[in-house]
């Protein structure tokens, strides 16, 4: 593809997203290189998605070994329920050494040139790469940026990494303190909410919000709140702030109203999560080499083609893809952000299509969506003139999960009254995470649920949540 350039295509970060990126690069013939300072494979893999699951897995097979009223309606005893910390720790390091190792086994094997160092932009279409032995630039007709984000640490907030911690070191589980705060609501703050107390830690969930749960959808959020929180060992402080958290033993955190700002109380707790989102690590990039300004949120800013704009303006061979753009931050996400921006250096116009990409909590049991939430809907129906339906199913009407004895749940879908257009779709209960793949395909090809309440789906299978939501939406 080039002439005159050391690559086709340089990356710099091997995330999920970079990854996607370089995969799809050479599946086209692109000559290809990858740079990384840190660890290959990114939050997800290191950090993130990969040992947060493994910690879930494990954790959810104790809660529901423990769960003896449950397994009792199943015809089922079970003694005493023993678990080794550090063995399920162990499981989580050893996930991410073999997924590390397969991600970089396969950019390898395709003869992606991994580079280990940092790289930053040294002007159009050339990159810097530090080392511990020195200093090299190479030229590349493309260049995509995918440095990933950092936990976003608020201000007042001291980070000791054993007593006071982000999801970065919770993911290691070194312990198990008897009463830890949480700090955020969000999906991190659930995830390590359901790790924690299933193995047998008090929570206290501090939200500087006035609602629990607030980036999902309130339907959902109140029934999550019901399952997920109150019978469980959490108590929940909302509309609240940790305007100080000293680390040590115990760990002190000075509590404040959030609108009012007036000091409430003192806490004092065995250790502290501060789960309060993520922030794009755009650092030390060169962006200014290339006259790129980040945004107010430090966020590069991109079109729908992943190219990086200035001004407004399209700065030539130069792309951002995941959490830097803050788009969508998911890792998923990022790697469709990867392939978009290949697309489009070869020459094929690809636009990213935010709305059908689904996201999860993979508490238990789960929460899922896609798409718009429903005051989101209503908003849009308003100001493009058309009504909004709204469809709900429960997993107590499900003969599969009626089987499990495990029918906590409900799916909603949000729907144009006009069209039928599938809107968004937000389901908690019984594997969600996989139960939302159907909808986000109907959100990506924009069916009409006058057309999904005929499709026929296995029986008996959870899905049929999903086509009984289907069908009272055509009914309605």
């Amino acid at each position: 593809m080039s002439s005159g350039f050391d690559y086709d295509l340089v990356i710099i970060g091997a995330g999920v997203g970079g990854h996607g990126a370089a995969l799809h690069a050479v599946n086209y013939g692109l000559k290809t290189a990858i740079i990384e300072a840190g660890d290959m494979g990114g939050t997800c893999v290191n950090r993130g998605c990969i040992p947060s699951k493994a910690l879930l897995a494990a954790s959810g097979r104790v809660r529901e070994l423990r769960n003896a009223h449950h397994l009792k309606s199943l015809g089922i005893q079970i003694g005493n329920v023993e678990f080794d910390r550090q063995a399920i720790a162990n499981h989580a390091n050893n996930l991410v050494s073999k997924i590390q190792g397969d991600l970089t086994n396969s950019l390898k094997r395709l003869g992606v040139d991994i580079i280990r160092g940092w790289g930053k932009l040294a002007g159009t279409q050339k990159v810097t790469i530090t080392t511990d032995s020195g200093e090299k630039t190479i030229t590349a007709q493309n260049i995509i940026l995918s440095p990933g984000s950092v936990p976003f640490v608020p201000p007042g907030v001291e980070i000791d990494g054993k007593t006071v911690f982000t999801s970065d070191q919770g993911v290691k589980l070194e312990s198990l303190p008897k009463w830890i705060a949480i700090i955020g609501s969000g999906y991190i703050g659930l995830e390590f909410s359901d790790i924690y107390t299933a193995l047998g830690c008090e929570i206290t969930m501090i939200e500087a919000l006035d609602v629990l749960m607030p980036g999902f959808d309130r339907d959902i959020a109140k029934l999550a709140e019901r399952v997920l929180i109150t019978p469980r060992d959490i108590e929940t402080k909302v509309g609240i702030y940790a305007k100080r958290i000293i680390p040590g033993s115990p760990v002190v955190i000075e509590l404040a109203d959030f609108q009012t700002k007036d000091d409430l109380e003192v806490l004092e707790v065995d250790a502290c999560l501060v789960a309060t989102g993520r922030i794009p690590a755009t650092q030390n990039l060169g962006l200014d080499s290339v006259g790129v300004e980040l945004d107010g949120r430090k966020f590069i800013p991109v079109n729908d083609g992943m190219e990086v704009l200035s001004s407004g303006e399209v700065v030539p061979h130069l792309y951002a893809i995941g959490d830097a753009n803050g788009k969508m931050m998911l890792a998923h996400a990022a790697s469709a952000q990867g392939i978009i921006a290949v697309e489009n250096i070869l020459g094929r116009d690809k636009k990213a299509d935010y709305r059908s990409i689904p996201a999860a909590a993979f508490t238990h049991p789960e929460v899922s969506y896609v798409g718009l939430t429903e005051t989101a809907a209503q908003e849009l129906g308003l100001a493009e003139g058309f009504e909004i339906g709204v469809s709900k199913s429960y997993f107590k009407g499900n003969s599969k999960a009626l089987a499990e004895n495990d029918a906590d749940g409900i799916a909603k879908v949000i729907y144009r009254k006009d069209t039928g257009e599938v809107l968004g779709v937000h389901i908690f209960g019984l594997h969600a995470s996989d139960l939302i793949h159907e909808a986000s395909a109907a959100v990506a090809q924009r069916q009409s649920v006058k057309d999904l309440a005929y499709l026929v789906h296995a029986h008996p299978t959870l899905s049929e949540v999903l086509d009984e939501a289907y069908k009272r939406a055509i009914a309605s």
